[in-house]
Order: C-alpha cells, then structure tokens, then sequence
C-alpha cells in the first residue's frame, strides 16, 4: 500500500472530486462516492491492498474501534 503522496496534481484531482459533486444532493454524492470507491477499488485489483487501504482509512485520532468481523465458523452474522 502506498502512504506517501503519488499523484502528479493531487490539486488537481482534489478540485476535479469537489467539482463532481457540484449540484448532488447528499444521497447522490455519498452513491457517487461509493461508485468511486469501486472503480478505484477494481483498479487496484488486489485484495490484500484493498484490505490494508481499508484498515488504514479506518484509523484517526478518535476513530471508533472497528467492529470485527462475523466469525464463520461460530455462526455469526
């Protein structure tokens, strides 16, 4: 996973993301986000990545803890 900056314009790329949701309502700005998310997701292509990634933008100063995952084996849901 990748940490450090490695966009060419990441001004760019910022202003282009505020840019699309100009004009959505919340719900369609949190489905076009959510769209993103998966293009971007299916881009990386790699379920190990997309796991650390997940982990990593789950974390920051007063976060709440994760929840762990249901356990296969117990039944859970």
């Amino acid at each position: 996973m990748k940490t450090q900056a490695n966009l060419a314009d990441p001004d760019g790329f910022y202003e282009q993301l505020l840019d699309a949701h100009q004009g959505l309502t919340p719900a369609d700005s949190e489905l076009l986000n959510a769209r993103l998310i998966l293009l971007l997701a299916n881009q990386i292509g790699d379920a190990r990545v997309l796991a650390d990634c997940i982990v990593a933008a789950r974390q920051w100063p007063g976060a709440p803890p994760p929840v762990p995952a249901p356990d296969p084996t117990r039944g859970d849901r």
